[in-house]
């Protein structure tokens, strides 16, 4: 445990591990009492302000009154729930590790979360979440303001694409000025064949010839084929 003063009856103990945490809530902290390391000498019956930190970032605030002097420590007792500190230094673990682990994170959302979490959501949340199964998370995704162009291609070429989705994709100028845009939707197989048609005259001439060669799409060939014969 690292402890540090802070003020003259305050102190910061910072737990360095889990197992550091649960040996001092075994032999003390259980049982409405701290033992805290330090060579700093305060009187007995002095009211003390101690910052818990556990070894994730958690934080607990406990107001001690000290109660005898050990060799290298300060016996302190508080009148405070032994087990709801350990659950917030335990809680500012958890946090971290979500944090470094979005997808765990993401996964135990409900839906309904993921489609309000999706319309602010940062980078690497848009790239799990581009990858959902549900159409209404890629539409709520889209309304993203920080959403850039490589994030749409991912949607666009999304097998959970449907036709709203498409819809608001092409109605969008700055999205539908990329090719890349175009092409991942025109490849599309959920791409309304409308809208493929649409797509298709904005496409370079090497982009028509290879839809008109092996495109799976025979509607959409053929147009394809029609375009190169009128070049």
């Amino acid at each position: 445990m690292k402890v540090t003063r802070t003020a003259s009856a305050a102190f910061t103990a910072e737990f360095e591990s889990d197992d550091e945490l649960r040996a001092e809530h075994a032999a003390n902290l259980s049982f409405g009492a701290l033992a805290l390391p330090t060579e700093e000498s305060v009187a007995r019956d002095t009211t003390l302000l101690v910052t818990l930190r556990g070894a994730g970032g958690g934080e607990a605030f406990v107001k001690a009154t000290v109660v005898g002097a050990l060799p290298g420590k300060l016996a302190l007792a508080f009148d405070a729930n032994p087990d709801e500190i350990v659950k917030k230094l335990v809680a500012g673990e958890e946090k971290s590790a979500s944090q470094q682990n979005p997808w765990d994170r993401l996964r135990g959302l409900s839906q309904m979360e993921k489609m309000l979490l999706a319309v602010k959501a940062d980078r690497s949340e848009r790239a799990i979440l581009a990858q959902d199964n549900d159409p209404r998370v890629l539409l709520s995704l889209l309304r993203n303001p920080r959403l850039t162009v490589d994030e749409v291609v991912r949607v666009a070429k999304s097998s959970f694409l449907n036709f709203q989705i498409a819809d608001v994709i092409m109605k969008a100028s700055q999205w539908m000025g990329s090719l890349d845009v175009r092409v991942a939707l025109i490849h599309n197989p959920k791409t309304p064949p409308a809208f493929a048609m649409r797509i298709l005259p904005t496409l370079p001439e090497a982009e028509i010839r290879a839809i008109a060669r092996a495109g799976t799409n025979m509607a959409l060939k053929t147009a394809a084929l029609r375009i190169l014969q009128g070049r």
